[in-house]
């Protein structure tokens, strides 16, 4: 991290001292100043300390000019340890910090005294000037022989901003004005003007100060000891090695560019052969090709010869074919015939019975109408029966009560009075449970609709599920029975428009190699019964196109885009056209009882092959048809060598260590019978069509009782509400029986009468009531006898119809036994037709082939009289004829450009060498610096854990010099640092945050752990600006000893103080220097001079 070795405060303050040097005449403090200073053991150490002699990279002088306000500051001379640069406001303190930082290349933020470099130019001047001296001693020092033992900076500020550097030797000689120079300095010297630690401004001091971030504190922690540095180098590191990477994968691609290259210029060069050599092979392959053109023409006549005889004998065997498939059409319309006039009797029987059926049920319905109407009768006359007997017993009651009241004197009166409150007290209890009674029913009637509202949700769900299937099963029943004719179209309705567009563009020259698909077109399978597990293996490859290159593939949208004008289209695989199978024998899957899916397809074309072997990896797919069998082959300890799944017959997907059920029950696209899949999806359609029947009829009854529970619900409402009411008055007419004295006589004869009208109403409503459920009663009879017979009927109907289905599927099979004949009768008679037409063009084609052998024979004598023995085919020694008139004529071209062609070989052959071994290079470092990396991030993690538990230590060693307690606990992965400090000695318990604490105690805490910091970190130099204006005097003296401690165990470093307080009781030392700057004068441009002392 840093040349310098760090030292504690403990160190020995001799550490390359000069010897001590002793001098007369030494001022004497006052009598108050001995007093304090007698015993202080800091005082000795200081006013021990001889001259010492920095190490290099010391400011020796700086000198200011036009720079902020001051028209003049400087020079001043530091000295070689501690420094103190007092004055009081303005006098010029903060600019010569501020010159300090911007000479030695820090930005204008970093001072916080201005935005951009202009601002620090004076007011009415055209530029400023900072010149700074830096000691160049030492074995530390840069460039000794060019510099001397000082080097100057000189920094040049314009009005406009622009900043201009000149280093100086000590003689003054201009050595340079780059600024990458200076940078070089200062690595070379470790000054860091941007760490904190080596200087801390005013306003830094002050955030620092007044942090209250725990993340704060640790970045200040981090960049003190430059670990945010090496974060970021290794972060840049990273980046570098990534982007390396990322050319070499590049790289990589050239260097198979050059390798071609590189191979083109070897076949030139070896093609360098002597061309009498290829003029003597070409005239005797010419030889030899005339000679086996006829020897090959004579082997095609010999098959030909035999196959034209051979067909004329088979000629037989093709008409008794077609005789007896005609003779089995015959008996197989005659079978169907007969079924289908058998099943139109039963159809017939079916049809008379109808009428009557539908009779009965209209009458059945509307009988069930009637009694449903009568039971809505019945239950509204016991409603009103009950309401009355209800008045009556109330009515009686009162009438009692009023009789009794009259009969009575004053005294039986309040006893009756006292009775009739009890049982208007007994009735008004009776109506509160009624009320409650009827809240539950409320309650229960509510659940009721919500439930029946949830059911009716429930079933709109899945009929809205149950209608999508049927739609889906609607368009894959017009597929299907449009494929009949047509196979194409079960992968969609738009494929054959698809292919004809396909072969359209093909023929115009659109494409370099014409697609091929839909891929489940293109397969077939050995084995039928498999069919769902392949087609759940290949999912939506079946439909899918595979392209040979991408300009295709473009072309193919293009046309995909104007037949699927809707709906979802068909995937494209792009992939090269190989024209041989891949060798999957190194990862193909052989099972001695089971299949791969490659095994169980036959595909001609090796194009499609390749693809779904590329795609789908078919080569190590297992086809088990029993589930259970698959599930403990794949799933026992020892499963199928390169195989990682299988497929059972019911579409089951197993992997070694996991299954999945499949949704998809039937095979879509690659089952064989049509017809079948045909009556398959029509009886499913049936299914689901009276499903939704049946879905349809629950909903009405769903409705039907939700508007019950609804018409029930309101009833009840209505019946607490009258309820209510009724509590109501008892509770108003027992509160007018409490406040009454004495009963007052009432005239009886208009309630007598109200009850004789209630009881002649009983008498009415009860007379109704019995009428009412001796008419249920008959209509309750007569609908369930006509619900009997409409019952008989149908399942009279159900079993002539039931008697119907095995005939019609003896009428199915005997159509399909016909269609089946007729099928193969017509294939015979094409074959039988076909075979003609071959044996008339064979004839012919023999007959053209004798005379095409007469004038290959007469050509072969001409070239070469004698007849050759040839063994090899025509075609290759064609191939090579042609390859040598290329290579001869190539060479003939070249014969004169020899050296060139040698030339431009060895010239590849070179570069390809030395692109290879860089690329070996470049990847042997990178791998090394992943190995440097990993150790540099292990040894970073260290530092840092190591330089965390210094600062630990020296912060709590400079606490326990004024008696203070503290914790410094960091949090590498969270960074945060938190610090807690506890004045004078108490338990750690009672540790409290630097917030609670007051400002000087904070501002003594934050100097011990910038302490803390110097003696973890190195610099040259290190600066504090006002680092005691928080302070009181106990905490200042207590924390300029301890500064000066430090400085005096650190006698290689230079300690540069910036203080507004006078410093009159420093103690006397040679290495102290006390620099005080004169008031400012604020009437004049130029600062008056400055004055230095030492101590």
């Amino acid at each position: 991290m840093s040349k310098r070795k760090s030292s504690s405060v403990s160190e020995n303050v001799n550490k390359r001292v000069r010897p001590e040097q002793k001098e007369d005449g030494e001022e004497e403090e006052d009598e108050n100043a001995v007093d304090s200073d007698h015993d202080d053991p800091l005082l000795k150490q200081v006013q021990g300390a001889g001259e010492v002699v920095s190490d290099a990279g010391i400011v020796e002088s700086i000198t200011l000019k036009n720079f902020m306000c001051h028209s003049l500051l400087g020079p001043f001379t530091f000295g070689s340890n501690v420094n103190f640069v007092v004055g009081n406001n303005g006098s010029g303190k903060s600019a010569v910090l501020t010159a300090l930082i911007v000479a030695l290349g820090g930005n204008a933020q970093a001072t916080n005294r201005g935005s951009s470099l202009k601002g620090f130019v004076k007011e009415g001047e055209s530029s400023a000037d900072v010149s700074i001296t830096l000691r160049n001693k030492g074995r530390d020092a840069y460039k000794p022989e060019v510099y001397g033992q000082a080097i100057i900076v000189d920094l040049r500020i314009t009005r406009e901003g622009l900043r201009t550097y000149k280093l100086r030797s000590k003689s003054g000689q201009i050595v340079s004005t780059k600024k990458e120079e200076l940078i070089s300095i200062l690595d070379n010297f470790n000054i860091q003007v941007n760490n904190p630690v080596s200087i801390l401004t005013q306003e830094m001091s002050k955030y620092f100060l007044h942090s209250k971030g725990e993340g704060d504190k640790y970045k200040f922690f981090m960049k003190a000891t430059q670990l945010e540095q090496m974060r970021e180098d290794f972060v840049y590191i990273r980046t570098t090695k990534h982007v390396t990477e990322d050319k070499v994968e590049q790289q990589n691609e050239c260097l198979k560019d050059l390798r071609q290259r590189y191979k083109e210029k070897e076949e030139r060069y070896k093609s360098l052969a002597s061309l009498d050599e290829m003029h003597t092979k070409l005239a005797e392959l010419q030889k030899q090709m005339a000679w086996a053109l006829v020897a090959e023409m004579e082997k095609e006549l010999e098959p030909m010869k035999e196959k034209l005889q051979s067909d004329k004998h088979s000629t037989e065997k093709y008409d008794e074919k077609v005789d007896e498939w005609k003779h089995k059409v015959e008996e197989a319309e005659k079978k169907c015939k007969q079924i289908q006039e058998q099943l139109e009797g039963i159809t017939q029987q079916v049809q008379e019975l109808q009428p009557k059926c539908a009779e009965l049920k209209t009458q059945a319905q509307r009988r069930n109408s009637l009694l449903q109407s009568s039971e809505v009768t019945v239950h509204r006359c016991k409603a009103n029966l009950r309401d009355l007997e209800k008045d009556k017993v109330q009515l009686s009651s009162r009438i009692n009560d009023l009789k009794l009241s009259i009969s009575q004197t004053s005294g039986a009166e309040s006893q009756a009075r006292s009775e009739h409150m009890e049982r208007i007290q007994a009735e008004l209890e009776n109506m509160t449970h009624q009320i409650s009674t009827l809240g539950q029913q409320i309650d229960q009637y509510q659940l009721a609709c919500s439930r029946a509202k949830e059911e009716q949700g429930r079933m709109k769900r899945e009929q809205e599920v149950l209608q999508r299937s049927i739609d889906s099963n609607r368009r894959n029943l017009q597929t299907l029975e449009s494929s009949r004719s047509n196979r194409l179209r079960r992968f969609g309705e738009h494929m054959p428009a698809l292919l004809s567009a396909i072969q359209e563009a093909h023929r115009r020259g659109q494409f370099k190699h014409k697609p091929l698909g839909p891929l489940g077109y293109l397969i077939s399978l050995k084995d039928p019964e498999l069919a769902l597990a392949v087609e759940v293996c290949l999912k939506g490859q079946l439909q899918a196109f595979t392209c040979d290159n991408y300009e295709d593939e473009k072309v193919l949208q293009g046309l995909m885009a104007r037949v699927f004008t809707g709906g979802r289209r068909p995937t494209i695989i792009t992939s090269q056209f190989l024209p041989r199978l891949h060798d999957t024998r190194k990862k193909a899957v052989n099972h001695p009882e089971y299949p791969s899916v490659l095994q169980a397809l036959e595909i001609e074309d090796s194009v499609v092959a390749n693809c779904l072997i590329d795609q789908r990896g078919i080569e190590s797919i297992l086809l088990i048809k029993n589930r259970t069998v698959a599930r403990r082959l794949m799933h026992g300890k020892n499963p199928p060598q390169n195989c990682f799944q299988a497929f059972s017959i019911e579409g089951d997907q197993i992997f070694t260590n996991r299954a999945y059920s499949a949704d998809q029950t039937r095979a879509n696209y690659l089952s064989g019978d049509v017809e079948e899949e045909i009556r398959h999806l029509q009886k499913e359609l049936e299914n689901q069509e009276a499903q939704a029947t049946r879905f349809q009829q629950q909903m009405k009854r769903l409705d039907e009782d939700i508007r019950q529970n609804e018409g029930l619900l309101r009833r009840a409402y209505t019946d607490q509400k009258t309820a209510k009411n009724k509590a109501t008055k008892l509770q108003l007419e027992l509160t007018d029986l409490q406040n009454v004295e004495e009963p007052q006589s009432e005239d009886l004869r208009p309630l007598e009468e109200e009850l004789q009208e209630i009881v002649a109403k009983i008498s009415s409503k009860r007379a109704e009531f019995d009428q009412a459920r001796a008419q249920m009663t008959d209509l309750k009879a007569s609908y369930e006898e006509a619900e009997q017979a409409y019952k008989q009927q149908k399942e009279q109907i159900n079993t002539i119809a039931e008697d119907a289905d095995p005939i019609k599927e003896d009428l199915n099979k005997a159509e399909q036994e016909m269609i089946k004949c007729k099928h193969h009768k017509k294939h015979y008679d094409d074959k039988r037709s076909t075979h003609l037409r071959n044996i008339q063009s064979l004839e012919a084609d023999l007959g053209s082939k004798e005379q095409e052998l007469q004038t290959s024979v007469s050509k072969a004598t001409e070239i070469c009289p004698e007849r050759l023995e040839v063994r090899r085919s025509a075609r290759s020694m064609d191939s090579e004829i042609n390859r040598l008139k290329v290579k001869i004529s190539t060479q003939q071209e070249q014969q004169g450009d020899r050296e060139e062609v040698v030339k431009q070989y060895q010239e590849a052959l070179e570069t390809y060498k030395n692109l290879t071994q860089q690329m070996k290079n470049l990847n042997s470092f990178i791998k090394s610096l992943d190995s440097v990396m990993n150790h540099r991030l292990q040894v970073y993690a260290e530092l840092r854990r190591f330089l965390s538990a210094r600062c630990k230590y020296y912060f709590d060693s400079m606490l326990a010099q004024r008696g203070y307690t503290g914790n410094m606990a960091f949090d590498h992965k969270n960074e945060t640092l938190s610090i807690s400090v506890q004045p004078g000695q108490g338990n750690k318990a009672d540790l409290s945050d630097m917030r609670s604490l007051s400002g000087g105690e904070r501002s003594f805490s934050t100097v011990c752990f910038v302490l803390s910091l110097w003696a973890i970190t190195e610099a040259p130099f290190r600066c504090l600006d006002e680092f005691d204006v928080y302070m009181d005097m106990v905490n200042r003296r207590i924390s300029m000893d301890m500064m000066l401690k430090v400085a005096a165990g650190q006698r290689y470093r230079q300690f540069i103080f910036l203080t507004p307080q006078s410093m009159g009781t420093l103690p006397v030392s040679k290495i102290i220097r006390i620099l005080r700057l004169k008031d400012p004068d604020r009437g004049q441009n130029n600062a008056p001079t400055n004055q230095d002392e030492d101590q």
